[in-house]
């Protein structure tokens, strides 16, 4: 065999291997941040895979147990499609697109959702962002004092605000043109990571809720496993059972929405992601096109239905901001509510059992706090 056939071959040995243990990692369902980073980067393990698969398929001599490594490429390949199918154009939307004009402001709220890096010292980009697009709502995360300096300046026309700014990369800035009825800066599990419950007013006189969160990656820098953040996310999720009118979520969730994690909170919370059917939309790493995932999300109850939803341009962050209007259309709620995947028992004893080995006494009364 030449040089140039083993070089292949191997590389197509490597790739595929790498990529096989890429996708079986996750299935252990283990929190540790070596294993959980692979929920991550589907996109980029198909690639990795299919590679391999053809360089192992290059004219050559017959290798031994060659149709069973394409066997376990290609099925490899196929499961991890299958998870990133949803957020697809080819799938069916999850969330149905508007019925009312783009016009009636009465029934909208738009909200523009940003990690502005904390370390970034150019305000001008979104602020530029924020004055094009007019949001309802500005939830900007990873902001210190500097930014809430910045962006203070937006108040005349924000003047309902709650703030947490934060040395620490977690700091939350909440500005809203609509009365936030009720508002409150928690910390559920952790003393330095804050995340927003409230009630916003719509124009129309409408109360709904509204969640902003951003727990902490699994990443060796942030969280030695991906323990908190999930539990985060799940005790958010148990209290918005409770909830009965319309709920939003939102914030950068250091998490994609195909994870196991992120599809238990979506079915604990009984709320839709307008990505599904729409595309991937991917909001990190700004600077990194062949390295990007959805981290930065939007998941909201069926009384809503999708006016717009866009990715906006680079803000000098690592993460690109994300712009959604979302039109009230209770009368169609039954419609969208088929499209809800509702948790079983099992599901419920995970939850539980996320919760309590992150903290059981505090997180149980965080949830009965924002119930």
């Amino acid at each position: 065999m030449s040089t140039f056939f083993y070089v292949c071959y191997g590389l197509g040995l490597l790739l595929g291997g790498a990529g096989l243990l890429a996708t079986l990692l996750p299935l252990l369902r283990q929190t540790a941040w070596w294993i959980r980073v692979f929920d991550f980067p589907r996109v980029q393990i198909v690639a990795g895979l299919l590679t391999g698969a053809l360089l192992l398929a290059l004219p050559g001599p017959v290798l031994p147990y060659a149709p069973l490594v394409w066997a376990l490429l290609l099925a490899a390949v196929g499961y991890q499609l299958l998870r990133i199918w949803p957020y697809t154009p080819l799938h069916r939307k999850q969330v149905l697109d508007a019925q009312r004009s783009p016009g009636e402001d009465a029934h909208h709220i738009s909200l523009l959702v940003t990690n502005v890096l904390m370390y970034n010292r150019d305000a001008s980009r979104c602020l530029g962002l924020i004055r094009e697009h007019r949001p309802d709502v500005v939830l900007a995360v990873e902001t210190d004092d500097w930014w809430l300096s910045q962006l203070a300046t937006i108040t005349p026309d924000y003047p309902h605000t709650c703030h947490a700014p934060l040395p620490n990369t977690y700091g939350m800035l909440v500005f809203s043109r609509l009365p936030l009825v009720e508002k409150d800066m928690k910390f559920l599990l952790e003393a330095d990571i804050p995340s927003f419950h409230g009630r916003i007013r719509l124009r129309n006189g409408t109360l709904a809720n509204l969640h902003f969160v951003h727990p902490k990656p699994p990443a060796p820098q942030e969280s030695k496993d991906s323990l908190r953040r999930d539990a985060e996310l799940l005790v958010v999720g148990r209290a918005i059972q409770h909830h009965d009118g319309p709920t939003i979520v939102a914030g950068d969730l250091n998490d994609v929405a195909w994870s196991h994690t992120s599809e238990l909170f979506r079915r604990l919370a009984r709320l839709l992601d307008p990505r599904v059917g729409r595309g991937l939309l991917p909001t990190f790493h700004a600077d990194h096109q062949l390295l990007r995932w959805p981290l930065d999300h939007v998941f909201h109850s069926p009384h809503f239905r999708l006016q717009d939803l866009r990715r906006l341009p680079h803000i000098g962050s690592d993460h690109f901001p994300i712009y959604i209007r979302l039109s009230y259309e209770p009368q169609g709620w039954h419609e969208q509510a088929q499209e809800l995947e509702l948790p079983d028992a099992e599901d419920r004893l995970e939850a539980r059992e996320k919760i309590e080995a992150a903290g059981q006494p505090q997180a149980a009364a965080s949830t009965q706090a924002i119930s």
